[in-house]
């Protein structure tokens, strides 16, 4: 079975396991006077991911989604409105910072363009036209099929808050594939936000943890959030060691499980009636199965009847992502069973 469902199925390497048998290890949930915890390989780990997205501190999480979550509450207070588009994970997947019983926070949805980035005057209409107290944004986004955010793009977008001092959090799940598609640095993309959340635990390899980064005192606040929400962990140099090892060793390789998601695509133009993502970017590629005549779940069971695991999104589409573990003749085995799938439609 080939599954493609997502890039959180990437499994660790030997050689990144063996990290964790000789990490330093504490109780990262006491802190001392500057906020930093006892497990040391905690505080490499942060460091090392500050240093990469060029901002002051950064702190360490079970999931990207206490992460994100996390990096709401720090901004904004119950009744806060937020920037959110439509599509965006923060608002349509996680939704925690929205929930009534919860966050209490209003989302303010903007437009995408047709390169499905940010769109600048659906921005500044809704900033003229609301109290924003945050803009979020996703790069690479997920549910548009993995597009990355420019850099002049980015600087336009954080101009345009600048303007109306609205500060952006970047949900940067995929930061690295991202980078490694524009051909920068991560540092040259977090420039343009305030604060960023990336993963370790999807192309990176890393069995779990993300890292949210922003300024010192951001960053401080959203420790006492993450206390608050039980995000506090203990010996977490164990998820830390790997993911000082993926940061390390596994960022170029980022640029095969693009390269792989691209080769798909581009083998997969002229099908009948599954229509694949134009422009694909980093490690994902969305088939649009509207014109098929099944359920997008029809669809992925058939695939799935044929070897290849694929997951349903949004309404009519079906998500193919690439990472560690799969090959190149994965990736052409995958495009053989959709054109078959074709073929019989």
């Amino acid at each position: 079975m080939i599954d493609l469902r997502s890039d959180t199925l990437t499994l660790p390497s030997e050689e990144m396991l063996k990290t964790i048998l000789s990490a330093k290890l504490g109780d990262d949930g006491r802190t001392n006077q500057k906020g930093r915890g006892e497990d040391l390989t905690v505080n490499e780990l942060e460091d090392l991911a500050a240093m990469l997205t060029g901002k002051e501190e950064a702190v360490l999480f079970s999931s990207g989604t206490l992460a994100n979550t996390t990096a709401v509450l720090t901004y904004c207070n119950p009744g806060d409105k937020v920037l959110v588009d439509e599509m965006q994970h923060i608002y349509l997947s996680e939704k925690v910072v929205f929930e009534k019983s919860v966050g209490q926070l209003i989302p303010v949805a903007y437009k995408l363009n047709e390169r499905k980035t940010p769109d600048l005057k659906s921005l500044r209409d809704l900033m003229q036209q609301n109290d924003i107290k945050l803009l979020c944004i996703e790069n690479t986004h997920n549910f548009s099929g993995g597009t990355c955010t420019d850099l002049e793009e980015l600087k336009s977008i954080r101009n345009l808050a600048q303007e109306f001092n609205i500060p952006i959090h970047m949900d940067g799940a995929r930061l690295f594939n991202a980078a490694v598609s524009l051909g920068v640095e991560a540092k040259d993309i977090c420039q343009y936000v305030d604060s960023v959340m990336f993963c370790l635990s999807k192309g990176l390899g890393a069995p779990v943890g993300s890292l949210l980064c922003g300024s010192k005192d951001f960053v401080k606040k959203a420790r006492g959030k993450r206390k608050l929400l039980g995000g506090n962990m203990r010996q977490a140099g164990i998820i830390a060691a790997p993911g000082i090892y993926a940061l390390k060793h596994n960022i170029q390789s980022l640029k095969e499980d693009n390269a792989n998601a691209k080769y798909a695509a581009d083998s997969l133009r002229d099908l009948k009636k599954t229509k694949v993502q134009e422009n694909v970017q980093s490690n994902i590629v969305m088939l649009d199965v509207s014109q098929t005549g099944l359920t997008v779940e029809e669809y992925c069971a058939r695939a799935k009847e044929k070897g290849l695991w694929i997951r349903p999104v949004l309404n009519n589409k079906a998500r193919l992502v690439f990472y560690r573990g799969i090959s190149r003749d994965d990736a052409a085995q995958a495009v053989n069973i959709i054109k078959e799938i074709d073929d019989q439609l």
